[in-house]
């Protein structure tokens, strides 16, 4: 399987979220969030002033939430303005990253846990539950490095990547949203799980910097297929006209300097077997 670019030039792509028709993402490194259709033309959607943009969801009145890297917030933005909608920062102890936000509009936020650019000492971290109102609690902690969430098409189970566990950990969605019932979904052996996104037979993309692909597995651990890339893997996302594109974040570096000067970054795209499902 061989991947076609469909744009580049970029610092650090992250987040993708397939959405009416186009995949909105974050240029974390550029602080700009963008839209990009299928034939690679590219509209900003939103530029934070004075910090990093993440994780992306969508409230059920169709604002779109931004994970606040540094500020360790959550933002709502209304297609105009952007406010703030709830600080993470009481379970957050580094920068916030990825996220899911579920159906009800309830996300999960989750965080670096330690300086990991300046070759900071690792600690496990939290996950973040975020209420419709803006309330947070403590939805996991003990993670290692919680990444990319999924959520499955029955609201029911959560999938996260954690990066530093080199495993994909689920846990029972309940009706006040609350996570419980934590078991192992897949280990991810000579892999690191970053960013991840579900498919319609119940398979998980995983895109993995340190070897350079895209993974597809299964519960317990069975890899499907592989995507070898040229560059690091950082994120993926389902999507297209038919839900089978693969939409691949790639880039020659994560660092936020070195990303500024190369802008490395890229959108990849291959055809797959199963069209996604779930959230997000």
């Amino acid at each position: 399987m061989t991947t076609e670019t469909l744009i580049d030039g970029l610092c650090f792509g992250e987040g993708p979220r397939w959405r009416d028709g186009r995949l909105y993402f974050s240029d974390m490194h550029a602080s700009t969030v963008y839209a990009l259709d299928e034939q690679g033309h590219l509209e900003t959607i939103v530029k934070l002033e004075d910090d990093e943009p993440s994780g992306l969801g969508w409230l059920p009145d169709g604002r779109m939430l931004i994970v606040s890297m540094q500020k360790r917030k959550l933002l709502a933005f209304d297609g105009t303005s952007l406010e703030d909608f709830a600080d993470l920062s009481e379970y957050a102890t580094y920068h916030c990253n990825d996220m899911v936000t579920d159906a009800q509009g309830r996300s999960y936020v989750g965080n670096f846990g330690f300086d990991l650019h300046h070759d900071g000492e690792f600690c496990k971290a939290a996950m973040v539950l975020v209420h419709p109102d803006g309330s947070t609690e403590l939805a996991a902690d003990e993670l290692s490095f919680p990444n990319g969430t999924v959520i499955t098409p029955d609201g029911k189970t959560l999938i996260v990547g954690e990066s530093f566990g080199a495993r994909l950990t689920a846990f029972d969605i309940g009706e006040d949203g609350r996570l419980s019932n934590r078991r192992e979904w897949a280990p991810m052996e000579g892999a690191v799980p970053d960013g991840i996104c579900l498919d319609e037979a119940d398979g998980i993309w995983v895109a993995s910097p340190v070897s350079n692909e895209a993974l597809r597995v299964v519960e317990g651990g069975e890899v499907t297929d592989r995507v070898q890339i040229k560059n690091q893997a950082f994120a993926c996302m389902l999507g297209g006209e038919d839900g089978k594109t693969l939409f691949i974040m790639t880039s020659g570096s994560s660092h936020p300097d070195k990303s500024k000067e190369e802008k490395s970054a890229a959108v990849e795209t291959v055809r797959v077997e199963y069209a996604g499902a779930g959230l997000p």
